[in-house]
């Protein structure tokens, strides 16, 4: 992946500058031809301004994958080389917080290669020259996002095969788009959907996909800026390389790596800000993992987990997490979180925050997914769906566990399953076996009880059944069975055996 990225790099560049020279008249102009010599000073300072980043003309991903074709003893040097100039290139620039480590876990060196350097420069050359082969270019359709696209997929194979660990920083794109559809509906606006939104938000943004599904819907032009955190260096990574193969400007995101619990990068300056909070807030946080919670009595003094009186148990983060998003969350916004479903029934701390939560009327819906959605695990997993400004102080609890198909040996939403989600999310009502919209006071004698079963019961389709009518069948069958059987004796009896 970081090889396709830096093939992203170069061809972006060299297009950009080749454009340019062109558009001033030089129709026969290649930046790839160029000597490094003529590409210094004020030169070198006008392509940083411009894309923020350099790339010398024997470094793009064409030069250095033509030399490797009849020399590669030193090519994972070479490489090294160039991934460090390009990030060096950036430093004390606007861009260097999106460059800053790009290429950190692309080990050039790294014994997984080959067990001499031979044979790492040899699976380096061999992969710079099967990167080259995808002409991307040649698709019908394509476009820039080509490049991004193809990121997507091996991000998917790669989650696909990391067991566990690839659910933790990879959320199938159905599921995303479902996430961001809800997080952009508002009543108010035509169809019930914002057409354009300030600052996006995803506080375990994993490799960023969440947060580019409000790219893909609104257009990269209708989002003002896109935010992210993660604890996982080599998912940071993923999600920065991510934004920038997708067309993303370095100027409109900012992904942090550090623990979002711990160590938030976007707080709100102030407990009543409105300026800096989120308008859309999207995530899948990782399950029941443990936090310090009561370990840290501090904590309880932050802002966030203050007003519920209690904090997340040490060993499931889920509502710190849930908290964390709504005091992030603008009056006006909505946040759609993919939860475990215990955290909706148990009881204790998590049900003392849950009972916060629902009384302060910021649970809007809780959405019951199919199983086996995700990476890494197969348990049915739900949405919860948080807002600042309802309407009404019900909460909708809506049961999807049925909207799926069977794809490989995972289970997918359609666009047809999602619409039907969103349209039941917009018309707000009970319908029997599917939704059902409960008044605060029916949650209160459940105990604060979140859990989507307790409010939608599954409708009965089978047929009734009489008794009577079925005995009577039952008879004439076995009526019919002995005079059969009787018919066959005699048969055997005519013919002597």
């Amino acid at each position: 992946m970081g090889a396709l990225f830096y093939r992203f790099l170069s061809e972006n560049l060299e297009e950009r500058i080749d454009l340019n020279e062109r558009n001033a008249g030089n129709e026969d102009f290649h930046y790839r031809d160029l000597d490094d010599a003529s590409v210094s000073g004020e030169v070198r300072e006008e392509l940083i301004d411009e894309n923020g980043f350099c790339i010398l003309p024997s470094q793009l991903f064409c030069n250095v994958a033509e030399s490797a074709k009849t020399n590669c003893q030193d090519l994972n040097l070479k490489l090294k080389q160039i991934f460090k100039a390009i990030t060096d290139s950036t430093l004390g620039r606007p861009s260097e917080k999106a460059f800053r480590g790009l290429f950190d876990d692309f080990d050039v060196s790294s014994n997984k290669l080959g067990s001499t350097l031979e044979k790492k420069c040899d699976a380096l050359k061999k992969l710079l020259l099967g990167i080259e082969g995808f002409q991307l270019s040649d698709v019908p359709g394509s476009s820039r996002d080509t490049f991004g696209d193809a990121y997507e997929f091996l991000i998917t194979m790669y989650a696909s095969g990391a067991g566990k660990s690839g659910g933790e920083f990879f959320t199938p794109p159905e599921v995303g788009k479902l996430l961001a559809k809800i997080s952009l509906q508002d009543p108010e606006c035509e169809d019930g959907y914002k057409k354009a939104v300030g600052k996006v938000y995803d506080p375990t943004c994993g490799s960023g996909g969440l947060l580019l599904k409000f790219a893909k819907i609104l257009g990269k032009g209708n989002v003002d800026h896109f935010y992210g955190q993660d604890v996982n260096l080599t998912v940071y990574n993923l999600s920065r390389m991510n934004m920038i193969l997708h067309g993303i400007p370095f100027e409109k995101f900012d992904i942090v790596c550090e623990d979002t619990l711990l160590k938030p990068a976007f707080l709100p300056s102030a407990p009543d800000s409105v300026g800096d909070r989120f308008e859309c807030i999207v995530s899948n946080p990782p399950y029941s993992i443990k936090w310090k919670g009561d370990a840290d009595p501090t904590l309880i003094n932050d802002p966030r987990f203050s007003k519920a009186g209690k904090l997340a148990p040490k060993g499931k983060a889920d509502w710190a997490f849930a908290e964390h998003a709504l005091y992030c969350l603008q009056e006006n916004g909505c946040a759609a979180i993919v939860c475990f479903p215990g955290i909706f029934y148990r009881s204790g701390a998590e049900g003392q925050i849950r009972k916060w939560m629902s009384k302060s009327n910021y649970v809007d819906a809780v959405i019951a997914l199919p199983d086996n959605l995700f990476f890494g695990t197969s348990i049915s997993t739900c949405v919860l769906v948080l807002r600042k400004n309802k309407k009404d102080d019900a909460i909708l609890f809506l049961d999807a566990s049925n909207e799926f198909e069977h794809e490989g040996n995972k289970n997918k939403l359609t666009d047809a399953h999602i619409g039907r989600i969103l349209a039941s999310l917009q018309k707000r009502e009970t319908e029997p076996g599917k939704s059902y919209l409960a008044s605060m006071e029916e949650v209160a004698s459940h105990d604060w009880s979140l859990a989507v079963n307790f409010y939608v019961q599954k409708e009965d389709n089978e047929e009734a059944v009489n008794i009577k009518e079925l005995n009577a069948k039952i008879a004439r069958t076995v009526s019919k069975e002995e005079a059969a059987r009787k018919d066959l004796n005699e048969l055997i009896e005519g013919l002597g055996f």
